[in-house]
């Protein structure tokens, strides 16, 4: 959506028709009492950066760059100018898209500062603890009150240092937002708050919680050493959003940093930003194409596979149109400019695979949306339980309210919660790296396990991604060897499109390496020059016929070729047709088994490919597929996938290419070929190292397994609780006499760990 002239009136945007905002009064007073609406906070923010513009009558500010504006991955209607924590969830906001030389995350920095400091001290005072607990008398050697409160001197900077948690559970209160952090901060607050009264006033205590000289227990290291676990689960999390980036900058990459402009006395290298529309620019052997043009001079063959995903480079005349960020092979040309800036086709894919990385909730999001259910029964049973104790309890009645309040919050502690699906994760992506398949993120697992269809690309994913010789028909009396020698003698000078293939071919058949000299190069036609003695043409049959070589019946046999998919090449020696070579993308050798074993794990799959409808149609007849979309450009694959979503349905897509990112994104999962393009690896939650298609099959088995452990472990996670807070509340003291102490509750919380991290460990052995 574009950003439009703010308007005095409390309608809707004239141009984009969205109902507006109005402005906040501090700016109201400070545009002398005129009070000014927007369509979105974008506009707003822009406003109030340059306002004399818009009140002096001059035309809008142009659009800052979107990388500027910060979002929040799990509430995305938050849109500020500035980083910070979203006022929803708690949760770090990130730039909506990233800037191409971002440095080192600050906040990456940051977390790993504040684990440098807070690990050490966290490990001292739960060495202190425990070591008391293994039959180390540290409580002993220093004495009860001593012991206690030098625990309190480690473990108390660490709440310092984590202070941030709180201020999100503090934030979370004061949205009406209850979330993990509201759990955390009571939790650990709760501990501490309790040791500290047990430190400063035992004697408010009951005698049935004293331990030895009196002393009640303390939990400076249970706060310390959770808020120490949190912070390492923040840093990954981080480290795991930031890499979300590299995708979008991998593809800022593509284009050029400056732009070659012809100007009147010369040409000069000037900056990307400052090509305008109608500018002709010279493309040299070797560069990227700089923006979207038409060519005005000249001739070279370009690699357009960042857009196509087909390996062979296209030859470009006159007239034919250019793409920024495709890759000149060879040849010079001077181009006219059309498209820059924002609207260009690469910035449309950036901009594409963008939003659907910002579409994407984290898969937290099913732990928060339990929180916030359980985190206000669990302080309302607190309160019942203080309540309580508080009207009907023994002397002293306060003191057993307190402990009973404690222990129900410290029970509910989310450090279980918070582990049931990172181990899963962890040990499931473990398990996937042996296999083959690097996991990038809990939700491809989840979405792979309920995924519905798979959408596949054709060249790179299906096909190896690269041609290769498939026929050698030798003719004038030359052995096959002697007429791959030959014409990787031309190959090896013109960089020809097929020339890596015909090369490849012939030191694979041990073809002798024959000199060459004179050769030149006829743009859509092919190669000629002198080798070995004799005058030797490579080209198509339009070159064929234009040097009167007669190719006879052997033109039949050639569309007949061409019929199979392959692109077909002559090679005449002396004036007389001397062979026919055929180039193809191979099928993968394990795709059939896979899209067999896909189809029996009820997977629909679809191609979708750049190719030709004919040449698509080809692959897919050979491999038992039955829908095919060809001829598609990036945006068109992302449409497709979004119209297979809006029907309902969960979608996977397989693919290689830059041209597949934005699909990629849009896709419930993506799964990356690893032999393909870094941008279609960072686009995907799922990658194939080893380039088998089989392993997309041991990926959703590993989906599947994982997803019934996360479940799992998030019910072991709340039966303990479900359990004992009942019990920590004081239910069983009236019939039985039992009261669940501050300490038993954090054994009963430890004990839902280890059951968690043991259950999520049987996820090493199983089977994919």
């Amino acid at each position: 959506m574009d950003c439009h002239t703010p308007v005095e009136d409390a309608a809707r945007d004239p141009v984009c028709g969205m109902t507006v905002q109005r402005d906040g009064a501090r700016h109201t007073a400070r545009h002398g009492g005129r009070t000014f609406y927007f369509c979105c906070a974008r506009c707003r923010e822009r406003f109030i950066a340059t306002p004399e513009d818009f009140l002096n009558g001059r035309p809008a500010p142009a659009p800052a760059p979107e990388g500027s504006l910060y979002t929040c991955p799990m509430d995305p209607e938050i849109v500020q100018p500035v980083p910070g924590d979203c006022p929803i969830c708690g949760m770090a906001l990130e730039p909506m898209v990233p800037a191409a030389d971002a440095g080192p995350s600050p906040e990456l920095g940051d977390l790993r500062r504040r684990l440098r400091l807070a690990a050490p001290l966290a490990g001292a005072v739960f060495a202190l603890e425990m070591g008391s607990h293994a039959g180390i008398p540290f409580d002993a050697w220093l004495g009860p009150r001593l012991f206690v409160a030098l625990q309190f001197l480690l473990a108390t900077p660490v709440l310092w240092i984590a202070r941030a948690f709180f201020l999100r559970g503090l934030a979370s209160v004061r949205n009406r937002s209850p979330n993990m952090w509201t759990l955390i901060a009571l939790g650990t607050g709760a501990a501490w708050l309790f040791s500290l009264a047990g430190l400063l006033a035992p004697g408010i205590f009951p005698v049935a919680v004293l331990g030895p000289g009196g002393q009640p227990p303390a939990y400076f290291e249970a706060a310390a050493v959770i808020l120490v676990l949190v912070l390492v689960g923040q840093l990954m999390e981080t480290a795991a959003r930031e890499r979300t980036g590299d995708a979008i900058r991998a593809l800022m990459g593509l284009a050029p940093k400056t732009a070659r402009r012809l100007e009147q006395g010369g040409e000069a290298d000037v900056p990307l930003d400052a090509v305008r529309p109608g500018d002709l620019l010279r493309v040299r052997p070797g560069e990227s194409v700089p923006v979207d043009g038409l060519v005005s001079e000249g001739s070279a063959t370009v690699d357009e596979s960042m857009l196509t995903g087909e390996p062979l480079p296209v030859e470009k005349t006159p007239g034919d149109p250019l793409t920024g960020g495709t890759l000149s092979k060879s040849g010079s040309l001077v181009m006219r400019a059309e498209r820059v800036g924002p609207e260009t086709t690469l910035a449309r894919i950036v901009a594409l695979v963008a939003q659907a990385q910002r579409s994407r909730a984290p898969i937290q999001a099913l732990a928060d949306r339990v929180a916030g259910v359980f985190v206000p029964a669990v302080v309302a049973v607190a309160v019942l339980a203080a309540i309580g104790w508080s009207v009907a309890g023994p002397a002293p009645a306060l003191a057993y309210a307190l402990s009973a309040a404690v222990s129900v919050l410290i029970i509910a502690c989310p450090c279980a919660l918070g582990l049931a699906t990172p181990m899963s994760i962890m040990v499931a992506a473990g398990r996937g790296a042996r296999a083959g398949v690097l996991v990038r993120d809990a939700e491809a697992l989840e979405r792979l396990a309920g995924a519905d269809l798979l959408v596949v690309d054709k060249t790179g994913t299906l096909t190896e991604g690269r041609p290769t010789v498939t026929d050698v028909i030798p003719l004038a009396g030359l052995d096959r060897t002697r007429l791959l020698a030959l014409a990787a003698a031309l190959e090896r000078s013109a960089q020809h499109p097929l020339a890596d293939a015909v090369v490849d071919a012939a030191e694979a058949a041990g073809a002798p390496y024959l000199g060459v000299s004179d050769v030149d190069s006829l743009a859509g036609r092919g190669v000629h020059g002198r080798v070995a003695g004799h005058d030797v043409a490579l080209g198509n049959a339009a070159m064929m016929r234009a040097l009167g070589v007669a190719l006879g019946a052997h033109e039949a046999e050639a569309g007949a070729l061409e019929g199979e998919g392959k692109t077909v090449v002559f090679v005449a020696v002396d004036g007389v047709l001397a062979g026919v070579i055929a180039v193809a993308d191979r099928v993968r050798e394990s795709a059939p088994a896979a899209m067999r074993e896909l189809e029996a794990m009820g997977l629909r799959v679809v191609m979708a490919s750049g190719d030709s409808p004919r040449a698509a149609a080809l692959v897919a007849g050979a491999l038992g597929i039955g829908e095919v979309h060809a001829a598609l450009v990036p945006e068109e694959k992302a449409a497709l996938v979004e119209r297979f979503r809006g029907q309902g349905l969960t979608v996977a897509m397989a693919g290689d290419g830059v041209n597949d990112a934005p699909a990629l994104a849009s896709a419930d999962v993506g799964i990356a070929i690893g032999t393909g393009a870094d941008i279609a690896l960072e686009s995907a939650g799922i990658t194939l190292v080893k380039g088998d298609l089989r392993d997309i099959v041991r990926a959703r088995r590993l989906a599947r397994a994982t997803l019934g452990n996360v479940r799992q472990n998030l019910f072991l996670a709340f039966v303990y609780n479900a359990l004992a807070i009942p019990v920590a509340a004081g239910v069983l003291f009236p019939p039985f006499g039992i009261l669940l102490s501050p300490m038993i509750a954090a054994a009963v919380m430890s004990l839902s760990s280890v059951s968690v991290i043991g259950n999520a460990l049987r996820l090493r052995a199983a089977r994919v």
